[in-house]
């Protein structure tokens, strides 16, 4: 009877200690944080409670650009410029723990079904323009097109690569999860193509020189939304049809797009203009101009929706506005070209699905 009492007590203590092994890998995502990568200074890491930048994980001389989160929180996933490839982060403790070679110049990462999205440009040449110089438009028709590497995130492996359009950009899936949507702003297109296969469905040509580059789905479903950087508009386009039912004015560069929490109003980041402009969800009227920072790309709600947060790269910081009426709140410095954001819980904003 003892011999099987302790037994039992030994079972019941392994039991326990790998219960809380568990609980506490993954209580580092239970708070609210926000990632931002910076491509001068690794990962900035934003404590949502106090709002201030509580670590900087260096990575090297890689270059972070895009960046996105596994569905627990415990991974973040991040595409380095310098030196080609897709870094799996571990989030409690802030070190690459697998490397995957994509292709030259890789920018854009999605999280999906159990896959990770990463566009790269083979014809990109050279770094970001210096502060004070425009924004590069990079899209000689000769140049070898951009791909979308699809990596399993068990294996951390490239199971496919599928060609696109020159400089492709943003990235959406359909509600149904069946296709992906990316656009190209080279080519004045946004490409269709089968989640898993890669297989072309179709293509959306744009007006010439528009430079689509933001992309971001209803919540409804009924739509997406293209903005368009050199247009100084976005699109509004059929859900079903892909067909444009709506052309709508902007201020200068618009790139970052997102619905908010609530689905009711659309955010656009007018880089160019150094503002993030307010638009009625539903019927894209105009309601609100909002000065932000210099190159403000991306942005992300908070969890709880309380608080707005802008990457803006030439003003090396992370700005602050209420989540309700856009005033601002704060700036968070010490982050050298930001470039995208992202929280865990994930939110609204323009890099992570609605």
């Amino acid at each position: 009877m003892q011999v099987r009492f302790k037994a039992a007590r030994i079972a019941c203590a392994s039991v326990l200690a790998s219960s809380l092994a568990v609980a506490a890998s993954f209580a580092h995502a239970a708070a609210p944080t926000a990632y931002v990568t910076t491509e001068n200074a690794g990962v900035g890491v934003i404590d949502l409670d106090s709002l201030s930048l509580s670590k900087t994980w260096d990575v090297g001389k890689d270059g972070p650009r895009g960046l996105s989160l596994n569905k627990d929180g415990t991974r973040l996933y991040v595409a380095n410029k310098a030196t080609s490839d897709l870094s799996e982060i571990d989030t409690s403790t802030g070190k690459v723990v697998r490397r995957v070679k994509v292709g030259k110049n890789p920018e854009f990462v999605r999280v999906f079904g159990g896959y990770v999205y990463v566009t790269y440009e083979p014809g990109e040449n050279g770094g970001p323009p210096k502060p004070g110089e425009p924004e590069k438009d990079d899209d000689d028709p000769n140049s070898p097109p951009a791909e979308i590497a699809i990596v399993d995130m068990k294996t951390m492996k490239v199971t496919h690569s599928v060609k696109s359009g020159h400089e492709t950009e943003g990235v959406e899936f359909s509600p149904d999860g069946k296709l992906i949507l990316v656009t190209n702003e080279g080519d004045d297109t946004v490409s269709v193509y089968r989640v898993g296969t890669g297989k072309p469905v179709r293509e959306v040509k744009l007006d010439k020189g528009s430079r689509p580059r933001g992309i971001k789905g209803s919540p409804d479903g009924k739509h997406y939304v293209v903005t368009l950087e050199n247009a100084n508009k976005f699109v509004v386009l059929d859900g079903k049809s892909l067909k444009t039912v709506k052309t709508v004015d902007t201020k200068t560069g618009p790139y970052g797009v997102s619905f908010d929490p609530s689905g009711k109003r659309l955010l656009v980041a007018a880089s160019r203009d150094k503002t993030l402009q307010i638009f009625d969800g539903s019927t894209y009227e105009h309601m609100q101009d909002v000065p932000v920072g210099q190159r403000c790309w991306h942005f992300s709600f908070t969890p709880d929706g309380s608080k707005l947060l802008l990457a803006c790269g030439r003003s090396n910081a992370v700005y602050v506005l209420d989540g309700s009426d856009y005033k601002e709140v704060k700036q968070i410095g010490d982050l050298p070209l930001a470039w995208g954001i992202v929280t865990y819980p994930p939110s609204a904003g323009s890099i992570v699905g609605r």
